[in-house]
């Protein structure tokens, strides 16, 4: 196969899932068994995307890539896509494990129901809690890709989720 069209394969697969991609599984999505052709690939496209003047960049988190928008940008994309990537409970459990990090699992579960495992199981598959083992519970907390994804730092995170609980009226969860 030739380079360029593994390129153009790896760009689509990418485009197409929106989330973060191991070289395995985009090898696999793209028919090649070669992991060092794929990842020649996804550099060269990497550095298209670094010389060209547009939105769009390749990160990598972690082993993994996406196709994202760049972080300048981020503000346009989360307010024409707030609340329609992640559904109203699933938000207001991250909003929760975000607030009141490092927090149990059991916690969570607690204040949001049972229908909080598969909200933890969801953001924690698209990399925004993780969880550790801790006695027969975990312990969750939002990873950077949190503070990436919602294009805020770390520091004003807590202040911005306690107004807008204020706003909401939402404090009988907290």
């Amino acid at each position: 196969m030739e380079n360029t069209e593994l390129k153009y394969k790896v760009e689509a697969v990418l485009f197409t899932l929106g989330k973060f991609v191991s070289l395995e599984d985009l090898g696999r999505y793209c028919e090649v068994g070669s992991i060092g052709m794929v990842k020649e690939a996804l550099e060269e496209l990497k550095k298209d995307y670094e010389n060209k003047n547009c939105a769009l960049e390749i990160q990598e988190n972690e082993g993994k890539f996406k196709l994202n928008i760049k972080k300048k940008f981020g503000y346009l994309t989360n307010r024409l896509l707030s609340g329609s990537e992640l559904d109203s409970p699933t938000t207001k459990t991250l909003a929760i494990i975000a607030y009141k990090q490092p927090v149990t699992q059991s916690e969570v579960i607690k204040i949001r129901g049972n229908k909080a495992y598969d909200h933890i199981k969801y953001l924690r598959e698209n990399n925004l809690v993780s969880a550790e083992k801790k006695g027969r519970t975990r312990l969750l907390k939002v990873t950077n890709n949190f503070y990436e994804y919602f294009d805020i730092a770390e520091s004003e995170a807590k202040d911005k989720i306690k107004q807008a609980v204020e706003e909401q009226g939402i404090k009988k969860m907290f």
